[in-house]
């Protein structure tokens, strides 16, 4: 775990350490952002635990690579409206990805085996955060494309952005092989639900 700003953590795990939760503070515990996968559980919780407790649990989106901690972590889950169904949902994989799509065959076969290993599997949804509403000290954006509800967090204050899936340091088909230095990308259009 690495401090990444004022009252902000960053625990990395999983695949090449590219899977992210962000550990904000929030009065006498953390409000933790995204969920990595269910091999981030032990990780995220020991974190938390060092930090005061995890108060609650904010999706950026429902994608499984995304919520894998969420159902272990013993407090309430929030998302943005549009990705209840989907957090709520057994499917590891989201209805509008098509990973035959991928331009990679290796992609292809391991993809849906990885979706699976990194779903933590159904999360039942306390409550909805939108555009405008505040997680801690920062404001929820509301980035839909490549989830209908992924969100990103903006604190004015120092300028910090948590953006989940908006960019990309790795690429997104050739298994998360890191992008050269200074380069991001959008996630490849298969993983989109509205690519443009």
């Amino acid at each position: 775990m690495e401090r990444v700003a004022e009252g902000v953590w960053l625990l990395r795990g999983d695949a090449r350490k590219s899977m992210n939760i962000y550990f904000i503070e929030d009065d006498d515990g953390v409000v933790q952002f995204d969920a990595g996968t269910r091999a981030m559980v032990k990780p995220a919780r020991a974190a938390a635990e060092k930090l005061g407790g995890v108060k609650r649990v904010v999706l950026g989106h429902a994608h499984a690579d995304h919520r894998g901690t969420a159902p272990s972590m013993g407090v309430p889950v929030f998302c943005h409206p549009d990705e209840v169904a989907d957090a709520e949902s057994d499917a590891a994989i989201e209805s509008y990805v098509d990973i035959s799509e991928l331009p990679f065959a290796r992609a292809r076969l391991a993809y849906p085996f990885l979706m699976k290993r990194w779903d933590g599997g159904a999360v039942k949804i306390d409550g909805t955060v939108s555009e405008g509403d505040l997680v801690a000290d920062f404001q929820v954006i509301h980035f839909p494309g490549h989830a209908p509800g992924l969100i990103g967090l903006w604190r004015e204050a120092d300028r910090l952005a948590l953006v989940s899936d908006v960019i990309y340091l790795i690429d997104s088909v050739r298994l998360g092989k890191p992008l050269p230095a200074g380069e991001a990308s959008v996630p490849h259009p298969v993983w989109s639900w509205d690519h443009p």
